[in-house]
């Protein structure tokens, strides 16, 4: 059974695509998308031999077909038929790394980065990735930005490459307490500090009032 994250990365994938999930730890998502045809076809990789060990054992249990490749993101990957990649599971410089030697056949990433979201969709939107879908899934009392990248043009704004355009005010009302605690502890003579995050916690109460 897929866990909230993997069923939310699951939804954002269509039966035309040949997906590969590039960091697929135990292949659970590659193992439900194929044994529910919910795409063209489906591979997994992983940089760590133990844990492609692990998941080459999932799918032979599975009695699947699924191909599984040891490979640092595309670098030991020849493949022209995927067109769609998932990243999970790791930060954001590990995911830039991979986007940026990924072949021109991949038209589709989705992406779940652990840190620095708002480093990543700046990266995305200056090398002409675009944010079609940003969703946010809450599991066992910890957020997860899911977001489905395109070569389709879109515009951004200093605020939504900040903090996105979920629409998931749950979690802005998070952000906000987070900041609303960090300035608490910021002494009145860092003029400066305390002025950034006020300035976040006013656009965080603008965003929180179009929701």
């Amino acid at each position: 059974m897929l866990n909230p994250k993997l069923k939310a990365i699951a939804s954002l994938i269509n039966k035309n695509d040949t997906v590969i999930d590039v960091c697929c730890d135990h292949a659970y998502l590659a193992i439900y998308l194929k044994k529910n045809n919910l795409c063209q076809d489906v591979y997994a990789s992983d940089i760590n031999p133990n844990a492609l060990n692990g998941a080459r054992k999932n799918i032979k249990a599975s009695k699947l077909n699924i191909m599984a490749y040891l490979s640092d993101g595309f670098k030991n990957i020849e493949n022209d038929q995927i067109n769609t990649a998932v990243i999970a599971g790791v930060g954001t410089s590990t995911v830039i790394d991979i986007i940026s030697n990924a072949p021109n056949t991949i038209n589709k990433f989705i992406i779940s980065s652990n840190n620095n979201h708002d480093i990543l969709r700046k990266y995305l939107y200056k090398n002409k990735l675009y944010i079609k879908k940003e969703e946010i899934i809450k599991d066992k009392n910890k957020f997860y930005i899911i977001m489905l990248v395109t070569k389709e043009p879109k515009k951004e704004t200093k605020l939504s490459l900040k903090y996105g355009n979920s629409n998931n005010k749950t979690y802005y009302n998070y952000l906000l307490t987070k900041e609303e605690e960090i300035i608490k502890k910021i002494p009145k003579r860092n003029f400066w500090a305390r002025n950034n995050h006020k300035r976040n916690i006013i656009n965080l109460k603008k965003l929180i009032e179009k929701i």
